[in-house]
C-alpha cells in the first residue's frame, strides 16, 4: 500500500518484497518492482535496482520512516514480517542463480551496524526480536576479538528485549504538533528523515550508511540523561489541542555508582565547565521551547539535598530560568496526590500564561504554547510522572473549558469514565518510559490512578522496587553499553584495542556468589547471633559470617554490572 507524503517526490510503502538468494537479499516494492535495492550478503553493500538517484531517494525515505521494522544490522537483516522481528544471515559463500529460496513480505528499513566480524540480520516482531549469526568470518578471528564479539551480541540481545522503539507511517512522531504545523512548507516537502528531530530518532546512527547524515547526568555539551517530550493531546469534533512537558536529569555532573546499596551515593563531579553546561543546557531549551520553568522534585536533605542544593545555586545565575525547588516526599509523601496543588499554586498563573496549542477544523491556529515546564527528580521517572500527571490534568479542564465541554465549575475529575481513562493514560505512558529506562514499571501509579496508595500497589511497587535493585546493580552496565553500542556513541573497530582485554572481570559471573554470600550470611548471622552466649564457636561463626558481608559490601562496586565501552564524560 502506498502512503502519500507531503512531497510527491518521496514515496512511503507499508509492504515491501523481500527476496533471499544465497549470495545476496532483494527488497522490492510490491508496486513498483523496479523500485529497491539489494544487499550482499557477505559484504553487506547496497546497490539500487534501478541504479536511478530516484531511486536511492526513495528507500533512503523509507529507511527512516519504517526505523523500527527492518534493518541491517552489522550481520544481522532487521526484518519485520507480518508485524514480527526475525534476523535473517547476510553472509554466504554461495553465489545467486535461479528462484530465490524463500520470499516475504516486509515494512520497511531502518539501518546498518557494523561489528568486529561482520554484518548481522536481525528480524523483528511486535512481540518478539531476534539475532541470526550469519558471519563466516567470525571463524578466522583471534580468540580476543570472539570474546569481544560473544559480548557485542550480548549487547545487541539486550537490544532485543529493549521496549518503545516506535515508528510511524504517515505521521513524525520525532516532532510535535505544534513544531509540525508551523513549519514551513518547503520544509515539509522534504522527506521526512529530513524533518526529523535528530534528538529524538533512536536508529539515528544505523541510518549513516543509508542517509546523508555526515545516563543520567549531562555532558560537557549540555545534553541531559533520559530527555524526553511528552505531548498530551486531545482530538475533540475537529480541533486537536497540544500541551508539551519536557523532562531530564538535572544538569550538572554528577554520577551514582551502583555498589550493592539500595541507594548508592550521589558524588557531584566538580568540573570547571559546570557553570556553561548548565547555562549552554538552558539556552538550547529557551531556543527551542521559550519561557521555561525548572520543577526540581528531589528531596532536601541527604545526598539527594546536596545534588539539589548545587543544582539551586547555578540556577541563580540564570536570569532567565524560573528554578522551583519542591520536595515531592515531604509534602506529597507516599499517599497525597491531591497536595501537588502546593506546588501548582506557585507555579499557575505562569503555566496558564505559557498556554498550550490549538487548532481547529481548518487548521487555523488559535493558540500557541509559549513556553514549557521542565520537571526532573533523580531518574526522572516517579515523582516526574505523578507531577506531569497532575499539570496535564490542570490543562486539560481548561482546554475543556474553552471548547464548551466543560463549564467554568467543572473539572474532568467529576466524570468518573473519563477520568479514569485519562489517568490510566498517564499510569501507561509512566510504565513505558521505566519499562525502558530501568526494565520495570514505574513506581507510584497508584497516585495516578487512584490519587493515592492502596494495597495492592504498595506490594506492586515493593516487587518493582526489588526487581530495580537487582537490574541496577547487575545489568544496568550492560544495558548503558547496548544503549551506546546502537547510537553509535561507541562504534566497533578492528583497529582499536580491545575494550575488554584488561580487567576483563565479568560482574554478572559473580552474582551468584555475591548473592550466596551476603544471603547467607545475613541468615546466619541473625541465627547465630542468639547464641553468642552460649556456644563460642558459633560466635565466631557469626563473626566470620558478618566479616564476609562486611568484604562483600566494602567491595560492592566490583560485584556490580558497570558500562564498559564509553566513560562518563
Amino acid at each position: 500500500m502506498e502512503i502519500g507524503s507531503s512531497s510527491r517526490k518521496f514515496k512511503l510503502y507499508d509492504q515491501l518484497d523481500l527476496l533471499e538468494y544465497q549470495d545476496k537479499f532483494v527488497i522490492k516494492s510490491l508496486e513498483y518492482p523496479d523500485q529497491g535495492f539489494s544487499i550482499c550478503r557477505r559484504e553487506g553493500n547496497i546497490e539500487p535496482l534501478s541504479g536511478k538517484i530516484f531511486s536511492y531517494s526513495f528507500f533512503i525515505l523509507f529507511f527512516f520512516v519504517a526505523e523500527i521494522l527492518s534493518f541491517v544490522w552489522n550481520g544481522f537483516y532487521f526484518l519485520n514480517q507480518d508485524r514480527n522481528y526475525y534476523f535473517l544471515p547476510i553472509n554466504d559463500d554461495a553465489s545467486s542463480s535461479g528462484n530465490p529460496s524463500k520470499t516475504s513480505i516486509i515494512y520497511g528499513v531502518a539501518g546498518t551496524i557494523r561489528l568486529l566480524a561482520g554484518t548481522y540480520i536481525l528480524v523483528y516482531r511486535v512481540e518478539s526480536k531476534k539475532f541470526l549469526s550469519c558471519n563466516e568470518a567470525l571463524r578466522h578471528s583471534k580468540s580476543q576479538e570472539k570474546r569481544d564479539e560473544a559480548y557485542f551480541m550480548t549487547l545487541l540481545k539486550t537490544v532485543e528485549a529493549t521496549p518503545g522503539l516506535y515508528y510511524s507511517y504517515e505521521t513524525d512522531i520525532t516532532l510535535n504538533l505544534q513544531r509540525r504545523c508551523k513549519l514551513m512548507e518547503g520544509w515539509m516537502s522534504k522527506p521526512i528523515w529530513k524533518q526529523a528531530d535528530p534528538r529524538f530518532v533512536w536508529n539515528k546512527h544505523l541510518l549513516e550508511e543509508l542517509i546523508e547524515y555526515k545516563r543520567r547526568l549531562a555532558n560537557l555539551e549540555g545534553d541531559t540523561a533520559n530527555f524526553i517530550e511528552t505531548e498530551q493531546l486531545l482530538q475533540l469534533e475537529g480541533f486537536k489541542c497540544s500541551l508539551l512537558q519536557i523532562r531530564g536529569s538535572i544538569p550538572l555532573l554528577w554520577e551514582q555508582i551502583v555498589d550493592l546499596s539500595y541507594k548508592p551515593q550521589l558524588k557531584i563531579i566538580n568540573h570547571e565547565q559546570t557553570p556553561q553546561v548548565v547555562e549552554h543546557h538552558f539556552h538550547d531549551l529557551l531556543q527551542r521551547y521559550g519561557e521555561t520553568i525548572a520543577l526540581d522534585l528531589t528531596d532536601k536533605h541527604g545526598d539527594e539535598g546536596q545534588l539539589s542544593a548545587a543544582y539551586s545555586a547555578e540556577m541563580q545565575k540564570l536570569s532567565n530560568v524560573r528554578y522551583v525547588s519542591f520536595d515531592f516526599h515531604h509534602v506529597c509523601g507516599n499517599s497525597n496526590f491531591d497536595n501537588l496543588q502546593v506546588l501548582y499554586d506557585q507555579i499557575s498563573e505562569e503555566f496558564e500564561k505559557q498556554g498550550y496549542f490549538l487548532i481547529d477544523t481548518d487548521g487555523n491556529i488559535l493558540g500557541e504554547q509559549k513556553g514549557v515546564i521542565r520537571s526532573n527528580c533523580i531518574d526522572c521517572l516517579d515523582r516526574t510522572n505523578v507531577t506531569q500527571s497532575y499539570l496535564g490534568q490542570k490543562s486539560l479542564n481548561i482546554q475543556l473549558q474553552r471548547l464548551g465541554v466543560l463549564m467554568s465549575t467543572e473539572c474532568i475529575s467529576m466524570f468518573a469514565e473519563d477520568y479514569g481513562k485519562f489517568r490510566m493514560m498517564w499510569v501507561e505512558q509512566g510504565d513505558e518510559i521505566s519499562l525502558e529506562y530501568t526494565g520495570t514499571h514505574a513506581l507510584k501509579g497508584d497516585l495516578v490512578r487512584y490519587g493515592k496508595q492502596t494495597v495492592p500497589g504498595l506490594i506492586k511497587d515493593g516487587i518493582s522496587a526489588v526487581s530495580r535493585y537487582y537490574l541496577n546493580n547487575f545489568h544496568d552496565g550492560i544495558r548503558q553499553d547496548a544503549l551506546d553500542l546502537v547510537s553509535g556513541r561507541y562504534t566497533v573497530s578492528r583497529n582499536n584495542p580491545s575494550r575488554f582485554q584488561l580487567n576483563s572481570f565479568e560482574s554478572f559471573s559473580y552474582l551468584p556468589v555475591a548473592s550466596a554470600l551476603l544471603i547467607g550470611g545475613l541468615t546466619v548471622t541473625t541465627f547465630t547471633i542468639q547464641q553468642v552466649g552460649r556456644n563460642a564457636q558459633q560466635c565466631v561463626s557469626s563473626l566470620v559470617c558478618a566479616g564476609v558481608m562486611a568484604l562483600v559490601k566494602a567491595n560492592g562496586k566490583q560485584f556490580c554490572s558497570r558500562p564498559r565501552l564509553c566513560g562518563l564524560l
